[in-house]
């Protein structure tokens, strides 16, 4: 499962500004084919579909041409990742596509609290901080700006997030498909059975309705079940304190709850048997990821280098996500990070099969 969402954890439209010279460079890049090369991680990218090589060959001569991968010779880079499943395997997925470019990087997987990320981007890997690390819109917004304006949009919560990030030194590159927020869940065969596709469906079974989950969440009045209550004019007729994670769904398949908080990337819901009903109002907030980096890394590393990335997050939708939280999760399969993340950028073509990790 994903992390707690927004209440519990440190949880479009992007930037042009460093990406349009980045995206130049991957198509320059991409179209000079590609090789094979030992990296200190995970490898180089193989495949046409992949953004650089070691070995180059022209297509319009038999001549074999050497070259430099786009990170030789860059400054090292420290990505930061938060201590849970789901930051995890974010971390590793930049971590090992931008060490097959050639780039020197290095995880860092405690970040501490949330009030010392910016001092810790602001300091830099060089200074014993990091150079960029996965961030939640809601969590960046709220907790790092301290913007608590409610968003409609995933636009609009991005506008704000990167107007902060810019006055900072900062720049927020693309954001990921997937949104992981608080969320409602209930068993598919009771959605079925009352019609349920949204969290105001339940105002009609709210005389007799159990829902479940943590303390927090019962409490929380910025996007907690307080918010809810306000925002869709109804709240359950008890509610059960559950754990967050296998509990809570365990709970849901013995109908000791009808419906329960969860994330919305939990790995648990990568099987049929539940549904999250949906939040037209966004009570729960945006949660979309953004890989925040500063504009010193950026313009040191080089154009390829948020080219990667942004190639990377565009692979995240929620249904991936939930998978390659399912393969992590330590109470389902329970995978190592650095494996899951290896095979699944070498079964998208960036990374060579030969190079997936076996750890």
């Amino acid at each position: 499962m994903g992390a707690p969402a927004a209440l519990l954890r440190p949880p479009t439209r992007m930037s042009s500004r460093p990406l349009a010279a980045a995206a130049t460079a991957l198509v320059a890049v991409i179209a000079a084919g590609c090789g094979s090369s030992g990296s200190s991680h995970t490898g180089s990218v193989a495949g046409a579909s992949t953004t650089t090589a070691t070995t180059t060959t022209t297509a319009t001569t038999t001549t074999t041409a050497t070259s430099a991968l786009p990170g030789d010779g860059k400054p090292p880079i420290t990505v930061g990742d938060g201590n849970y499943t789901e930051q995890f395997v974010l971390g590793e997925l930049y971590d090992e596509a931008l060490t097959a470019q050639g780039f020197h990087v290095s995880i860092n997987q405690n970040l501490g609290p949330i009030s010392i990320r910016l001092q810790q981007l602001q300091s830099g890997g060089s200074g014993g901080g990091i150079d960029m690390y996965p961030e939640y819109l809601n969590v960046w917004n709220a907790q790092i700006a301290g913007d608590r304006r409610h968003f409609k949009s995933r636009t609009r919560a991005y506008d704000a997030a990167e107007h902060f990030a810019f006055l900072h030194g900062l720049e927020l590159l693309t954001p990921t498909p997937f949104s992981d927020t608080p969320g409602i869940a209930v068993t598919v065969n009771f959605a079925h059975q009352n019609h349920l596709r949204t969290i105001s469906d339940l105002a009609d079974l709210a005389d007799s309705l159990t829902m479940g989950g943590p303390p927090q969440f019962q409490q929380d009045h910025t996007s907690g079940l307080p918010a809810m209550e306000e925002a869709y004019g109804f709240g359950p007729a008890s509610y059960k304190l559950l754990e967050i994670g296998l509990p809570t769904y365990q709970a849901l398949d013995q109908g000791a709850v009808e419906a329960a908080y969860v994330n919305t990337t939990d790995g648990e819901l990568t099987s049929e048997d539940y549904v999250v009903l949906g939040d037209p109002k966004k009570v729960f907030g945006i949660g979309n990821v953004v890989p925040v980096v500063t504009l010193k890394a950026l313009q040191a590393e080089g154009p390829v280098f948020a080219a990667t990335i942004n190639r990377v997050t565009a692979l995240l939708t929620l249904p991936v996500i939930r998978e390659l939280n399912a393969e992590v999760d330590p109470e389902l399969a329970g995978k190592s990070a650095a494996g899951v993340a290896s095979r699944f950028l070498a079964d998208h073509g960036l990374i060579p099969p030969s190079r997936v990790s076996t750890s």
